[in-house]
């Protein structure tokens, strides 16, 4: 189409295309991919200026065989270099608009291909600058007949035509990767290295990036061979993204100031911020937040002339038979010789300039007429039309011609002509059409339907020479636009006026205010924002209600003074309504407006200050358009530069939780220029202020309660500030809770801030420092409770604190010890809590090799503190009522967890008869916290070596584990009860363990005084027949840890059997229900139902220990069949070593019973 249209390209566009396809091509050759039929046809051009390559049903895979698949040239060298092959003719087809073999026939092309050597390439139009010799030597050496003589990859990489360019995009591409793995090195160990490894969302798909495709796509990779999707990982596209340039269109429509640069105007062409980092100071913030104020959407420009919603045409329609020259179609138009050219050309001149004498003559030249306004639609047609003598010729008849329909048609025809015209050449009279025109409608003003014939002519041809001036940097004469049209337009935009007059008037402000051009400085005037702000409201049609505010945003982008006129002329209240009511195109305009307007510093302290306003932009987030979110945002970010206070009422109103919606909808889609991508820009810049804002609000705070420090009564100066900055800590409690916000807000730095408020707190809840003078007892309370609540939401997220240990012990623990020990019930609840879980989370954090030595200080601080500071208050905190032990004893359970230490400390501060006292206090509501972190604590400190048993069983250790672990194990064992069941398995686990520990601790000490006895050494039995007597209450455990025994979990088998076992070997039968009929029957049950020889034999030894020590037991097991007969199973079972101990003990067992 772009050939076919513009016939042949300039040679740089060539070489620029050129590099394009050829690395598209060379880096599907890397891969194995061979493209097999490839031609001009088959290379697409997207809007942005994108080339692709489409229609891959003919490629294959280096070494495939496609039976469908043919190339001419593959016949001849087997194909491996077919996509080589008919590159040459794709570069030439460009070069000289056709490609360099064409036939009617197929075999006639066959023909020409093997045996005829191609012209070259020579220009239709002959001003046109010739081939140079580099491009002619590349051509000749990628048509050779011969294979062996074609160029090859290298060559043509390296070729002198492509100016080097390949040379530097490997150096480009060498220099991209060292800086990526030097990066990433950088960035190991960390955990922004998995961010820095996603490719920057504004990146663009065609560019090369840490993520590159070093596989092959041959047929030993057929997995590979599937397309990529944009869910699973690269975008299917950027494969085979070849090169980006901006078409004419674009370039044109989306005007830059003189001083910007174009690369960088567009917001979806400057890379994403993304991955914003380090500090980013005010002046390059509002730098690039001035490149995000237009977006693509806000310039688009759409025709004056026929434009459907302004007015709707006829179609145009023109009889051949009577128009007295050959009607060429457009196609045909275009490939005229320049002879009949000029022939075609003389005929239509000679026509429109005969003279009408009768009604067909009118009709012929209305005719005519109409035909020109047909072929006028085509660029290239309409350019060499209005270079042409026949320009000149329909100005002169829109002058003089008496017919008023002539006038009318002649003004069409010059209109689309304007319109669809791609160069304007210095000496072409547009300063005197746009005269004649302005004439015309001013001397016919009252005209309203001459009016709607003129002006889009009027307005096309002072858009073409604002576009044409902008592109050529200096202004021509033939292209001055007289004040006299000004003033018409402005006339025309008045009240009064009809509607469509109305929007044409706009719509020509509209589409040459997009450029940068004289041109558009006539429309700027004092009175152009009002005038177009009373068209906006007062118009009942929204197309031009939105041309009219689009209108105003472009004028503001020349002088934001425009809108300021508005503001004051209509006030502010009127224009917040209206940007609330709104419909969404609207609405971006006005969000455009105002983001102009702001980053010029009118109306800044106004705005900045006006809740309305800001209630207004943050109700905006809630649109479904991804453009008035962005610039909604933008706006935003505009007024926190200048007033952090509104921070506060953002947050209030959900703006976190709009950040967090849009951070997880900005993933970049297929085009490069989308909504989505510059919704990202404009939110990593506020995310990014954000970040960079919260340090100075904490100062802030800082600085208030430091002024007032140890003060009873602070100064009016002081109490002010106290009111100002105090209320911006919820600040810090939304962005802590926030996702998007808490990893880059909590650093060291914070954390050392925020325990230095922890400690101002400290003094003013002693009454060291009094605040509620100032701020009043509520606020003053709110206070402390938000920033408690902030540190509560970090310790959710143990990462966040992992390389800040120290930080945390040696500035926020401190503080909050010393508040455990407020007047404050609240207070005090609330930060045990946090010195509880803070703890805890502090000695479970994993420790690197690195950090070691590190965290050895940290250990011997953290256990200093609690010593000195913590310890001394628990026998207060533990009697009160709960949750208040609960926190305590949890604190408790974690440093014993920790650091075995810590168990001589709890032993040393007489805090065991304590954690008993709690026991009976809260025997009651067992499940509950308080007692679940007491049983713990307990397990804790029986499976310390270094405990002091004795002192524990002395002080009713065996009691109360009697105790517990029979209200424990009776709710595991009632069937009707399925309430709670986790708990309370979780608690009867640890007391499992509990009572593991203590009969390991008595047998140990037993077997050695037995050997000690034996050995004749002469040790001291007593203790350990003291030690037997304390524990003998655990006997009456058995009864319940037989029923026990056949429960699912088998890790509360295996313990309590051990535990079992144990006490029948200290203590034999002593319990009279042990082989009670329900017990025999779960040891029947369980000899039958465990298959592992080992338990078989534990449970068989266990049997054998009570009935061989009470006869009680061995009556017992006589009356009971069903273990009889489980015995009598397993005495027959000999057959290996393990198998005949499990059947001698059966048979000692029966054999004791008589059986």
């Amino acid at each position: 189409m772009v050939i076919a249209q513009d016939e042949n390209l300039p040679e740089d566009v060539v070489r620029e295309f050129g590099v394009g396809l050829i690395t598209g091509l060379h880096h599907l050759h890397q891969l194995g991919i061979l493209f097999c039929d490839l031609s001009p046809g088959k290379i697409l051009l997207e809007g942005p200026g994108t080339l692709k390559f489409s229609n891959f049903c003919l490629a294959k895979v280096e070494g495939e065989n496609l039976e469908e698949f043919f190339a001419l040239v593959a016949a001849e060298e087997g194909g491996g270099d077919s996509g080589e092959n008919v590159l040459k003719k794709t570069v030439k087809s460009r070069a000289k608009g056709k490609p360099p073999f064409f036939s009617e026939t197929f075999s006639e092309l066959v023909e020409k291909i093997f045996y005829e050597d191609p012209l070259p390439p020579i220009p239709k139009d002959p001003s046109r600058p010739k081939a140079s010799s580099d491009f002619i030597n590349l051509l000749d050496g990628l048509l050779q007949k011969d294979p062996q003589k074609r160029l090859t990859w290298a060559d043509l990489l390296q070729h002198s035509f492509w100016k080097d360019a390949f040379t530097r995009k490997d150096q480009e591409s060498s220099i991209e990767d060292s800086n990526i793995s030097r990066k990433v090195m950088e960035l190991s160990g960390t955990q922004d290295r998995k961010e820095f490894l996603k490719p920057p969302s504004g990146q663009a798909k065609g560019e090369k990036s840490g993520q590159r495709l070093s596989h092959s796509f041959r047929l030993e990779n057929p997995a590979e061979l599937r397309p990529k999707s944009t869910v699973g990982g690269q975008p299917n596209e950027s494969m085979f993204l070849l090169s980006s340039r901006p078409t004419p269109r674009t370039s044109t429509a989306v005007g830059l100031s003189p001083g910007e640069d174009r690369t960088q105007h567009s917001p979806q062409k400057t890379s994403s911020t993304k991955n914003i980092s380090g500090h980013l100071s005010q002046q390059d913030l509002e730098s690039q937040m001035r490149e995000l104020i237009y977006m693509d959407s806000d310039l688009i420009v759409t025709p004056i002339i026929d434009n459907p919603k302004i007015m709707k045409q006829p179609p145009i329609k023109f009889d051949p038979k009577i128009l007295h020259l050959q009607a060429h179609s457009v196609d045909k138009l275009i490939f005229l010789k320049d002879q009949d050219w000029n022939d075609f050309l003389q005929q239509v001149c000679s026509q429109i300039d005969s003279a009408e004498k009768s009604t067909g003559a009118s009709r012929a030249k209305l005719n005519l007429l109409c035909y020109l306004c047909v072929v006028a639609g085509h660029r290239d047609v309409a350019t060499r039309l209005l270079h042409s003598p026949l320009f000149q010729l329909l100005i002169q008849h829109l002058r003089i011609a008496p017919n008023w329909d002539i006038r009318a048609k002649v003004a069409r025809v010059i209109g689309l002509l304007a319109s669809h015209t791609t160069e304007l050449q210095e000496n072409t009279p547009v300063t005197e059409a746009v005269t004649v025109l302005t004439e015309l409608i001013r001397e016919n003003f009252r005209n309203s339907k001459l009016k709607q014939c003129l002006l889009p002519t009027l307005g096309e041809l002072i858009y073409l020479a604002a576009t044409q001036e902008e592109k050529k940097k200096n202004p021509r004469e033939c292209w001055t636009v007289p004040l006299a049209a000004y003033t018409v337009l402005m006339r025309c935009l008045r009240e009064g006026e009809e509607r469509v007059v109305n929007h044409m008037a706009a719509k020509i402000i509209e589409n040459v205010c997009t450029t940068f051009s004289a041109q558009a400085q006539g429309f700027i005037t004092g009175e152009i924002g009002p005038v177009l702000w009373y068209l906006f409201k007062h118009s009942t049609v929204d197309s031009l209600r939105i041309t009219a505010i689009s209108a105003l945003c472009r004028i503001t982008r020349h002088s934001p003074t425009a809108f300021q006129n508005v503001i004051e002329k209509v006030g502010l209240n009127s224009v917040i309504n209206s940007l609330a009511s709104a419909i969404c195109k609207v609405q971006q305009y006005m969000l455009t407006l105002f983001t102009a307007m702001l980053s010029c510093g009118i109306h800044l302290q106004r705005l900045i200050q006006e809740k309305d306003f800001v209630s207004t932009i943050i109700r905006l987030l809630d649109s479904p358009s991804t453009s008035i979110r962005a610039k909604a945002f933008l706006v935003l970010l505009y007024i926190l530069i200048h007033n952090r206070e509104m921070l506060l009422l953002g947050c209030q109103a959900r703006l976190v939780m709009y950040i967090e919606r849009d951070s997880r909808k900005t993933t970049p889609g297929k085009e490069q220029e989308s909504s989505n991508e510059y919704l990202s820009r404009c939110l990593d810049l506020l995310i990014h202020h954000i970040v960079q804002e919260l340090p100075r609000i904490l100062g802030d705070i800082l600085n208030a309660l430091a002024n007032v420090s140890g003060r009873k009564h602070p100064s009016t100066v002081q109490a002010k500030q106290l009111k100002l900055y105090l209320p911006l800590m919820p600040i810090v409690l939304h962005l802590v809770t926030s996702q998007v916000f808490r990893p880059q807000v909590v650093t060291e730095e914070f954390l050392f801030s925020y325990g230095t408020i922890l400690s101002h707190i400290k003094s003013v809840d002693s009454g060291e420092t009094n605040i509620d003078g100032a701020i009043g007892l509520m606020a003053s309370e709110e206070f402390i409770k938000i920033t408690l609540s902030a540190f509560e939401a970090i310790i959710q997220y143990p990462i966040l604190l992992k390389d800040y240990c120290s930080t945390v012990v040696d500035y926020i623990l401190p503080p909050l010890i010393s508040l455990v020990q407020s007047q404050n019930v609240e207070w005090r609840l609330f930060s045990l809590r946090l010195l509880s879980e803070t703890t805890s989370l502090l000695v479970n954090q994993e420790v690197r090799d690195d950090k070691k030595e590190a965290n050895v200080d940290f250990d011997s601080n953290l256990l200093a503190l609690i010593r000195d500071v913590l310890l001394p208050q628990y026998e207060h905190i533990l009697i009160e009522p709960d949750p208040v032990p609960a926190y305590a004893l949890k604190l408790l359970v974690a440093m014993t967890e920790h650091n075995p230490t810590f168990t001589r400390l709890v032993e040393e501060s007489k805090l065991i008869p304590l954690i008993f006292e709690v026991i009976l206090e809260h025997q009651e509501n067992i499940l509950g916290n308080t007692m679940q972190s007491v049983i713990a604590l307990l397990n804790n400190l029986v499976a310390c070596k270094d405990s002091n048993m004795k002192l524990l069983y002395e002080q009713g250790l065996v009691r109360h584990v009697c105790d517990l672990f029979t209200e424990t194990a009776t709710l595991c064992l009632d069937v009707d009860n399925k309430n709670n069941n986790e708990t309370a398995a979780a608690l009867l686990f640890s007391l499992l363990d509990i009572l593991h520990g203590m009969l390991t601790y008595t047998s140990s000490v037993v077997r050695l005084a037995l050997q000690a006895q034996k050995s004749g050494s002469g040790g001291d039995t007593q203790a350990a027949e003291d030690l037997l007597l304390l524990s003998k209450p655990l006997t009456d455990l058995i009864s319940l840890l037989i029923p026990l025994l056949p429960n699912e979990d088998p890790e509360i088998f295996e313990v309590s059997s051990k535990c079992l076992s144990i006490l029948v070997q200290l203590y034999g039968g002593e319990n009279p229900d042990s082989l009670s009929p329900e017990n025999a029957e779960n040891f029947a049950n369980l000899l039958t139902s465990k298959e592992d020889p080992k338990e078989q034999k534990l449970l068989l030894k266990i049997l054998r220990r009570m009935v061989t020590s009470n006869e009680k037991h061995l009556e017992s097991l006589k009356d009971a069949g069903s273990l009889l007969q489980a015995l009598e199973w397993l005495a027959p079972a000999g057959g290996s070593s393990a198998d005949s101990v499990v059947a001698s003990l059966a048979l000692e067992i029966l054999q004791a019973v008589g059986h």
